[in-house]
């Protein structure tokens, strides 16, 4: 296995290098939407305005049972630095929804319908990357001191199958979020660690 790679004071753990991985939501029905434990997405500060201002849009995409706890208890737990999605029955986070038997988030929803910006929180768009910390994080982190980490979960097995047979490594499925996230010259710094061709793979 590769060692750690720090790129700009970022550390991308050796594994992530080398792991493939593209989802397969038919087989794995959004497992990650539904993990159980009792916590729900991981929060950004700066995240929780950004959700509780598009929760009008968002609040049409979900059951009148997750509408009801979202008025009862709203859509976040935790204290400052330590925020998350509030969970139901110790699984589903608040904002997700079914499709044909599929867990999906309804932000992403509201956003692919054009009617926010926000996407979702970033945790949910880097997994199964979760980010740890090296040192305090400071409102005006860029992102350094962050360590990239691998998430087992056994429900993506199947991910791991399908990028392997395509040949697909999660650092290049995970392209726009790591991007959104840290920026392109970063990720394309990221990608010549990795052996990724930024001109003609990217």
């Amino acid at each position: 296995m590769r060692e750690l790679a720090v790129i700009d004071e970022i550390a991308v753990e050796g594994s992530l290098l080398e792991r493939k991985f593209a989802c397969d939501l038919l087989k794995c029905k959004g497992a990650c939407c539904s993990i159980p434990g009792g916590r729900g997405a991981p929060l950004l500060d700066s995240e929780i305005p950004e959700i509780r201002a598009a929760l009008p849009v968002v609040l049409p995409f979900l059951s009148d049972e997750k509408r009801a706890v979202l008025e009862k208890e709203g859509f976040f737990e935790g204290s400052r630095g330590d925020y998350a999605t509030v969970c139901i029955d110790d699984k589903d986070c608040v904002f997700v929804y079914r499709e044909n038997g599929i867990a999906k988030c309804a932000i992403e929803r509201a956003f692919n319908a054009g009617k926010t910006d926000f996407r979702k929180p970033i945790s949910c768009h880097l997994y199964p990357i979760r980010i740890n910390r090296f040192g305090r994080q400071t409102s005006a982190d860029t992102g350094a001191g962050d360590i990239l980490r691998y998430h087992e979960l056994y429900e993506c097995r199947p991910a791991v199958k399908k990028g392997e047979s395509e040949n697909v490594g999660v650092i290049e499925f995970l392209k726009p979020a790591l991007t959104r996230k840290y920026g392109e010259e970063w990720y394309n710094k990221l990608a010549i660690v990795t052996g990724l061709n930024p001109v003609e793979k990217i």
